[in-house]
């Protein structure tokens, strides 16, 4: 698994993100941010690749494959 492409728990994606953990929720409610992974049954974490690419330009981020004209 290539390093950018890691899984990362919460607590660092608040601190990469800078956003408070309702607000992660919400907009992964809203399709506005990447949505988890379910890593055990109690556990969950971000690819820090999607991380990555949401940080880079979060108000035209969109899910892979999703095109921006909503086709």
């Amino acid at each position: 698994m290539p390093a950018s492409d890691r899984i990362i728990r919460l607590k660092t994606v608040l601190a990469r993100t800078g956003l408070s953990r309702s607000t992660i929720y919400r907009k992964i409610a809203e399709g506005t941010f990447p949505t988890q992974l379910k890593i055990s049954v109690n556990g969950a974490g971000w690819r820090e690749s999607e991380i990555n690419r949401w940080i880079a330009n979060p108000v035209a981020w969109r899910p892979e494959g999703e095109r921006s004209d909503g086709r």
